[in-house]
């Protein structure tokens, strides 16, 4: 997978952060260090989140690269609000976090998983059964 930025930074459009205070640009991944920069976290703090929370988990080019999501990008925001604007240590984090996903409904995808999953395990049997 190659990625190519599509226009200057600076012609980029930027769509607001979880505050309203940053913006984030309108573009489909981010690195590492545009992420760090975004945020203002410094990258070495990233890379232990994704290790401490699920719902960060960006993909790899690859070349080996963290390649995170607008979605991502939100996530570290919420995390860095409940740690060091809230004082959550990080399992009270956690905590929250997994309490705020269970609150949700189920999304589109969440329902995907679950038919293919169901599926598989159609398949299995009907793989076991056939003469």
């Amino acid at each position: 997978m190659r990625l190519v930025r599509t226009k200057p930074r600076s012609q980029q459009r930027l769509l607001p952060g979880l505050d309203g205070g940053s913006a984030i640009p309108e573009k489909l991944y981010f690195k590492i260090g545009e992420v760090a920069e975004l945020t203002e976290v410094q990258p070495y703090i990233l890379r232990y989140w994704e290790t401490q929370f699920a719902t960060l988990r960006p993909t790899k080019s690859p070349s080996g690269q963290r390649l995170y999501r607008r979605n991502d990008v939100l996530a570290v925001l919420r995390i860095k609000e409940l740690l060091y604007q809230r004082r959550f240590t990080i399992a009270g984090a956690r905590r929250h976090l997994a309490a705020e996903q269970e609150s949700f409904p189920p999304t589109a995808l969440d329902s995907i998983r679950l038919v293919k999953e169901e599926l598989k395990q159609i398949s299995s049997l009907l793989r076991r059964n056939s003469p």
